[in-house]
């Protein structure tokens, strides 16, 4: 199919066209031009807008059962913001579901990250999610959540029409434009592959890499997902869509980072979407001999005399005690017995969990380890089989035993040594 005989594709922006009327004027017409339709939702609570929406104010609290006088005589506009943002999300979903969106921009302060982060995951992986505001140049995770984003920083505040505002409305508009122009001529689908999800840390990156051709040389379509806390929730959250059919959670260290209080945490969820779904997990303890920091002046101070590691300028790395490693291995433990029978199996690489802990590293530590293999072993010896291996975790042949056996699990848990696209 031609160009010219596709579809116009359709995209949504979401904003207060109280106070940004005038910038939304710059991206509908920017975009409008790139022959992309576009709706206009407006979610302002403090006056009139600036310009026509598609999708009033007042229709969006409807949307959230409030009422918009009773938002704005309410006078606490962080509140009214919220309000509006969920009714806006309820709108973006069911034009997701009839299949009518195609992508979203928002642009603003910080009330168009709490916009976006509402709206954003509505949308499915892969449809194009622009943020342009001033405040992604902090921290980003609550407008990321679970979902893949493009922010954009404008220098200036979108706060009136000027050389640099122009500029960026402009880039942000031609991105989105762009960015949908592309999925028209792009299939992103796995040609009937099969979907395993892979967990890797650059401590873990050898034994993931090995694995990972390995799977790739049964026919599998491997997604690798940085353990950073991000990387691990978007893994979760696309189990739990049903995208994924099988798990090697080769680095489990955000797990550490929950319970110790470190800055990679995945949330008190990880390590449970896979066992609910009842597809097949191939776990290991990757890196989980550390909890992860920022710069070392960012160690919390009842840290400081412990075993440190500075992996770069921005990185700091703890040595997990036996006691939070006990913790560890409870925590397991309990998510993978939650597993249907047959559906999980546990690798214990006694030779290191990470590049840095084997014999003669700065992690190295016996007794840490063996109070988090002892653990495992009392919460989940009855329910999960558990593999002792004598090798490091990025030994080789270790990582292919582990691609091997969840290979083995997949094709028995789905009674047939064939690709999705031949499911029956």
């Amino acid at each position: 199919m031609s160009r010219q005989d596709q579809p116009e594709p359709r995209v949504v922006l979401v904003g207060t066209l109280d106070t940004k009327g005038d910038e939304y004027d710059v991206l509908r017409s920017r975009l409008q031009a790139a022959g992309v339709g576009v709706s206009l939702i407006d979610v302002g609570v403090l006056g009139s807008p600036g310009i026509r929406p598609d999708i009033d104010s007042e229709q969006v609290a409807r949307e959230a059962g409030a009422d918009l006088s009773t938002l704005r005589g309410n006078g606490d506009r962080g509140q009214a913001i919220a309000t509006m943002a969920d009714g806006a999300a309820r709108i973006v979903r069911r034009l997701v579901e009839t299949g009518q969106l195609d992508g979203l921009l928002v642009a603003g302060g910080s009330n168009a990250g709490t916009i976006f982060a509402s709206v954003a995951p509505m949308l499915p992986f892969g449809t194009p999610k622009v943020l342009l505001a001033t405040i992604v140049a902090g921290e980003t995770r609550p407008y990321i959540g679970d979902s893949d984003v493009t922010m954009i920083y404008p220098v200036v505040d979108i706060a009136g029409l000027n050389v640099l505002s122009r500029q960026a409305l402009a880039n942000a508009a031609g991105a989105l434009a762009g960015m949908v122009r592309a999925n028209q001529d792009h299939d992103p689908g796995t040609g009937g592959r099969r979907v395993v999800a892979a967990t890797m840390f650059g401590v873990t990156t050898a034994g993931v890499t090995a694995a990972r051709k390995q799977l790739e040389a049964y026919g599998y379509e491997v997604l690798v997902f940085h353990a950073n806390g991000q990387g691990g929730a978007a893994m979760e959250h696309l189990i739990r869509q049903g995208r994924i059919d099988a798990v090697l959670d080769l680095t489990t260290t955000e797990i550490a980072d929950e319970l110790v209080g470190g800055a990679c945490s995945a949330g008190p969820a990880r390590l449970t979407a896979a066992a609910r779904a009842g597809i097949p997990q191939v776990v290991s303890l990757g890196a989980l001999d550390m909890v992860n920091f920022g710069p070392s002046a960012t160690v919390p101070e009842s840290f400081r005399q412990r075993r440190l590691y500075q992996h770069n300028d921005n990185v700091t790395l703890m040595r997990t005690s036996p006691a939070e490693c006990a913790a560890i291995g409870t925590r397991i433990g309990d998510a993978l017995a939650m597993a249907p029978e047959g559906h999980a199996r546990v690798y214990v690489p006694r030779g290191g969990f990470s590049a840095i802990s084997g014999p003669g590293g700065i992690f190295h530590d016996p007794e840490a380890d063996q109070a988090l293999i002892d653990a495992l072993h009392r919460r989940a010896a009855s329910t999960t089989p558990i593999v002792t291996s004598p090798k490091h975790i990025n030994d080789e042949d270790l990582a292919r035993d582990m691609a091997d056996a969840l290979h083995h699990m997949l094709s028995a848990s789905l009674h047939v040594d064939q690709p999705r696209g031949n499911r029956q």
